[in-house]
């Protein structure tokens, strides 16, 4: 059985989030909640709820499921809309800031 949660437009780069999701990927939901407790990133709290989310899913979805007994089967981190923000610099010009957003996917099953 597979359980999904979705968390769309998390205001951090994907190249960011993509670090953690890589170091979790494959990895049973109790040991994966472990390894992001004890890591030192900022990124690590959307995954971090993003996979408690999940498990909870699982649990109302059937009602003989064992969050620990399931691993996380994909998490995937996709691009969302670009937020364009504009810096004054000098001689009257501007930089451009582009300040990224992220979709991210997790499913775990049995």
């Amino acid at each position: 059985m597979e359980a999904v949660a979705i968390a769309r437009f998390v205001r951090m780069s994907p190249r960011k989030l993509r670090l953690v999701a890589d170091e979790i990927r494959g990895y049973e939901v109790a040991e994966a909640l472990d390894i992001l407790k004890y890591t030192n990133k900022r990124a690590i709290e959307p995954i971090f709820k993003l996979i408690k989310s999940a498990s909870a899913n699982a649990v109302v979805k059937s009602d003989n499921a064992d969050p620990g007994k399931m691993f996380i089967k994909k998490i995937l981190v996709d691009e969302g809309p670009i937020l364009k923000r504009f810096r004054p610099r000098a001689r009257g010009r501007a930089a451009r800031i582009r300040k990224r957003t992220s979709h991210v996917t997790v499913v775990i099953s049995d």
